[in-house]
């Protein structure tokens, strides 16, 4: 049961209640609504305001001259000052005309969009019933002002039947849809019939599961069996939009349940075929760890895996996604995935080209997996971990071993870190400022060309790797008479 009090509405941030109400005094009907009403509802952060109108976007422009209007969709975005601290971060109101639309022939975007004449008519073309609840508010500013905050909230019954409810004279939710009642039980349930309201936007497919893995609600069984029927559907939505609810998902609280629900609804074997073709591949040899097949390490790996970063988590989900096309017997008859890494690193940077990555986040994706098997043995020499750190950049090394982390967990082993995993940790901590580049040593290429009277050219470059070489397996040579007592003797070497 809900509980309602003048709080709610005062965490509406003031200056989108000031948008609010000059919509209001202009004379038009505007409701808050979509996902801050719902987050209001579970009292959880709101981040996005969304606001919606029987104003045109012509009409809305006019009420606000710096706004921005840049769709076919009636949505104006209408920016302000979010005040941080000491700084003043701009963001923006999206405020859409009520809509009410036709035939989707493309399961995308409406063939024809027109102007609606009603908030339940607006509402009715919706997602979910926890997304098709309107806000409005019925007090004057200056009365929320001045309101003072009653001791005891008014608890608000919800009869099926009624559709509007008011509360202290505040505000008023119109929930055609019961939306309420599904927040409150933690369901996700599709407005209306669920085949359509997928046909219409088969991206709605990713976003009740990208829902229910961020605040951990359950698909109702009719829009789940709708799912199962129109997940082909999501070939139709372009690979951003895709890309963006995969890791919506992956930076969620849950990824695990959302990965396992986008693999039970048959859209992950639509998206990503290249990870769910690990299913049924055995990775079982005496002695070893691996339980369970490819494609069950690869997700439980993700799940382990400590870092917050959607973008790394990605790589984990991916990191063994070579195995599959590498897999084969040793003369044992034991299964082997020689060179899966390289192997996963190119078939990982496919993917992130058809999901349209940046070119960054493709780059720590392709580099993590590509270098995910580095040794850690006790014995490795100080210039192996600095070759190492150099290999997969010093902004990846963190990444990486969470990585190896969410490898080790994600295979059955009950420890996070091993010994040598620890130790490891330990030398990549002394070796963070040794002299990474050639850029680092203390002779160039001009005392080179200087020492042997040349000019630039390749054997310049040359040298100065072999003495880069040189100083990187024992640092202390990284003395300039040493070096310079070196150059001769190298030329004569590559000459």
């Amino acid at each position: 049961m809900f509980y309602y009090n003048t709080t709610m509405i005062e965490k509406i941030k003031i200056e989108v209640r000031e948008i609010y109400y000059t919509i209001e005094k202009a004379g038009y009907d505007v409701f808050f609504v979509g996902g801050c009403v719902r987050n209001l509802l579970m009292e959880t952060p709101v981040f996005d305001w969304d606001l919606t109108t029987n104003a045109t976007p012509d009409e809305m422009q006019t009420l606000f001259p710096d706004s921005f209007y840049d769709n076919d969709f009636g949505t104006v975005g209408v920016p302000y000052s979010n005040k941080i601290e000491d700084s003043t971060d701009k963001q923006y109101c999206e405020i859409t005309t009520f809509r009410t639309e036709n035939a989707y022939s493309n399961n995308r975007h409406p063939d024809k969009v027109e102007w609606g004449g009603s908030i339940e008519e607006d509402l009715s073309r919706r997602d979910f019933t926890m997304n098709a609840i309107a806000l409005k508010l019925t007090c004057h500013p200056e009365e929320l002002e001045s309101t003072k905050r009653r001791e005891d909230p008014i608890q608000v019954s919800k009869a099926d039947e009624i559709l509007r409810f008011t509360q202290n004279d505040n505000f008023e939710l119109i929930d055609p849809y019961h939306g309420q009642k599904d927040i409150e039980q933690k369901i996700i349930r599709s407005v209306g019939n669920p085949e359509e309201r997928f046909k219409e936007d088969a991206l709605r497919l990713m976003r009740a599961i990208r829902f229910a893995s961020q605040i951990d609600f359950v698909i109702e069984d009719t829009t789940w069996n709708a799912m199962l029927t129109d997940a082909p559907l999501i070939l139709n939505i372009s690979y951003e939009r895709v890309r963006d609810e995969i890791f919506k998902i992956l930076g969620s609280k849950n990824p695990y349940k959302g990965i396992k629900l986008l693999e039970e609804s048959q859209i992950l074997e639509r998206i990503i075929p290249e990870l769910t073709n690990g299913k049924g591949i055995s990775q079982q040899r005496p002695g070893r760890h691996h339980t369970t097949d490819v494609f069950t390490h690869n997700i439980l790996s993700m799940k382990e895996c400590p870092s917050e970063n959607p973008v790394v988590r990605f790589a984990t989900l991916l990191h063994d996604i070579g195995k599959p096309y590498v897999a084969a017997n040793d003369a044992s008859g034991l299964v082997i995935f020689y060179n899966h890494e390289v192997v996963g690193a190119q078939i990982a940077a496919k993917v992130c080209d058809r999901l349209k990555l940046s070119k960054k986040q493709k780059e720590k994706v392709v580099t993590l997996i590509r270098w995910h098997m580095f040794t850690i043995d006790e014995h490795i020499t100080d210039s192996a971990v600095r070759r190492f750190i150099r290999r997969v950049g010093l902004e990846n090394v963190s990444d990486m071993l969470d990585l190896r982390i969410g490898d080790r967990l994600g295979g059955g082993t009950q420890v996070a870190e091993s010994w040598r995993l620890k130790k490891f940790k330990d030398r990549l901590e002394e070796q963070l400022n040794p002299p990474f580049s050639i850029n680092d040593l203390v002779v160039d290429g001009n005392d080179v060309m200087l020492e042997l009277n040349i000019k630039p050219g390749p054997q310049v470059g040359e040298i100065m790797q072999k003495l880069f070489e040189e100083v990187d397996e024992e640092l202390e040579k990284n003395d300039r008479e040493y070096l310079i007592g070196q150059i001769k003797k190298i030329a004569k070497t590559i000459s």
